[in-house]
């Protein structure tokens, strides 16, 4: 298999119709980014602008470099937990360099042809990590949608939990109007006009009430009141003092989900279009744009599963499509980022339940539970639950074991029974 990359394979059979179609789809999977990347930066422990620098500069390079047609790229759910938790033990510059790390990674993934090994992780373990992501963003977001004032800032969810029930007696009314607002918005809108951007909506309507009626509950402004402006800039990290050996685990945590995440994507996104994409080639596109990402002060990135979707439903099909989300963004943040500081947090958490809800898979969920395969129920639970508690690569690694291991026992035992 040639690693040359979709957009290259594309240009030979490229029509301005299809450019047409490509920038009209770029525009719109940009108007459905814009809030989504601040939301998933908030959830993820960093300042709202960095999840405009990520889907700006991982979004253009993996477009560019990638293996698929249809793939926007771009800061996700998945990778919100694991990014605050490295955020608030490492700092920033620790998730600068493990990302830089978890990008070479993905990079010698890719040479090396490992693009095929996302097959051989069963299904049920796919949907016990991603429900438990699911979770984990859900339990998150109930400190801002209530309006909690927390007296401690846990990282582990377990903690999340008990710091909202030992505090809920702090809880802002007001608050939970306007997420209960934000969520109505979220969930009739699509309903009566499919096309609308709900989240956007969403995000403009509950701003201009809150700045209108002065209402009382946390703005983006009011949490991150040094938020820099302006594009991002190339910085390096500091290597002065830094645990390389202590980021090893957490480089391999974001190089195995940015890996599952953007090659899951890239199946479904085959699906949709009839087409097959170069697994190889997307690795290292993944890792050439989380080094990007992570040089330009972004967080880690890869494929959207939403927003790719988004994408080929609008009539991209090239990766001209997603080149264009991303410099339609780049706009986005030179002009309007100041009004970002508006935006409501109780509306930021309404966004982020609707897009755990969306990632969930609990139709998947309740299919599995209830076939009469009780291996399978088992590792898809035991999996969901060390997701939630622990996190994503022990999630990954101890479904994988004790479903091969269950797998070779009852192997055994058929060969005995035949033999």
């Amino acid at each position: 298999m040639k690693f040359t990359p979709a957009l290259f394979e594309c240009m030979r059979s490229y029509s301005k119709s299809q450019l047409v179609k490509d920038i009209i789809a770029g525009i719109i999977v940009a108007i459905i980014a814009l809030p989504l990347s601040i939301a998933l930066a908030i959830a993820s422990g960093v300042g709202p602008q960095i999840g405009l620098y990520t889907a700006i500069v991982a979004g253009f390079l993996i477009s560019l470099l990638g293996g698929s047609r249809v793939q926007i790229a771009g800061p996700t759910a998945a990778f919100a937990g694991i990014v605050a938790g490295i955020v608030a033990e490492k700092g920033m510059n620790g998730l600068v360099i493990a990302t830089l790390m978890a990008g070479a990674v993905l990079v010698l993934m890719g040479l090396l042809r490992l693009g095929g090994l996302i097959r051989f992780i069963p299904h049920t373990i796919t949907v016990g990590f991603t429900s438990g992501i699911a979770l984990t963003i859900l339990i998150g977001q109930l400190k801002d949608f209530f309006g909690l004032t927390f007296t401690h800032s846990p990282v582990e969810t377990v903690e999340k939990i008990e710091e909202v029930f030992a505090t809920f007696s702090t809880v802002n009314l007001t608050a939970v109007a306007v997420g209960v607002a934000s969520l109505l918005i979220l969930i009739l809108l699509p309903k009566l006009l499919p096309k609308v951007p709900a989240s956007l909506v969403a995000v403009i309507i509950m701003a201009l009430a809150v700045k209108l009626f002065s209402l009382d509950v946390n703005t983006i402004g009011s949490l991150y009141p040094d938020m820099p402006l302006g594009l991002p800039k190339l910085a390096l990290p500091s290597f002065e003092g830094v645990d390389i050996v202590g980021l090893i685990p957490d480089a391999v945590t974001i190089a195995v989900l940015a890996a599952v995440e953007s090659l899951l994507s890239c199946v479904v996104a085959d699906k949709m279009i009839d087409a097959k994409h170069n697994s190889n080639v997307e690795l290292v596109a993944q890792g050439v744009g989380n080094i990007g990402s992570a040089l330009f002060g972004g967080i880690p990135a890869t494929g959207a599963i939403a927003r790719t979707a988004a994408n080929i439903k609008n009539g991209g099909r090239t990766p001209i499509a997603g080149m264009v989300h991303a410099i339609m963004l780049l706009g986005v943040l030179a002009i309007f980022m100041p009004y970002a500081s508006l935006i409501p947090m109780p509306t930021i958490a309404a966004v982020l339940f609707v897009v755990a809800y969306n990632m969930s898979e609990w139709r998947e969920f309740v299919g599995i539970v209830k076939k009469p395969s009780l291996t399978d129920t088992f590792v898809l639970i035991l999996t969901f639950v060390l997701t939630v508690v622990f996190d994503l690569v022990v999630a990954i690694a101890v479904g994988l074991v004790v479903h091969y291991v269950i797998f070779f026992i009852k192997k055994i035992g058929k060969d005995k029974n035949n033999g």
